[in-house]
């Protein structure tokens, strides 16, 4: 019955809303890291600040979720060094350059608003995991067009 119990319980915790806070342990396991890294990266990154509730639970918003996405991923799959996220945050007012890019969005469509498609209407809900790996991907590009941008500025220089 207790075995019962506890896989009623798991279903009731993936039916959560996208919008809900998470704690420690649902934010590590939805990140694929531990909770003491989460921890540790609190005391790293100052831009990620859980609200704190009675007794030091924490409870991730979704934003804190997206950010600590994106650190993951420059950390573990992008190759930067703690000391370089933090460098990335500070020279981009705390935003990593997928929100800046985000952000700055509307200003580029009017640039190439001639060139952009209609959106794809997406099917069924969009998750929270989805809009993480989204923003991933959305960062990864913006390295590789930064590193076009370098390549061709050399090339014209050099011609």
């Amino acid at each position: 019955m207790k075995n019962h119990l506890g896989a009623v319980a798991d279903n009731r915790r993936t039916a959560k809303s996208e919008s809900a806070f998470r704690t420690i342990s649902e934010a590590a396991k939805e990140l694929g890291l531990q909770q003491h890294v989460l921890r540790f990266w609190e005391s790293k990154f100052p831009q990620i600040k859980p609200m704190k509730r009675a007794g030091g639970r924490r409870y991730y918003r979704p934003e804190d979720l997206v950010l600590l996405a994106d650190i993951r991923s420059l950390l573990h799959d992008q190759g930067y060094t703690i000391k370089g996220v933090q460098k990335l945050l500070d020279q981009h007012k705390g935003k990593l350059p997928s929100e800046i890019a985000v952000a700055s969005l509307t200003e580029t469509a009017d640039l190439v608003s001639d060139q952009i498609q209609p959106p794809v209407a997406v099917s069924g809900n969009v998750t929270a995991s989805d809009k993480i790996a989204l923003t991933n991907l959305l960062g990864e590009l913006e390295d590789l067009q930064g590193i076009l941008k370098l390549v061709l500025g050399q090339a014209e220089k050099n011609t």
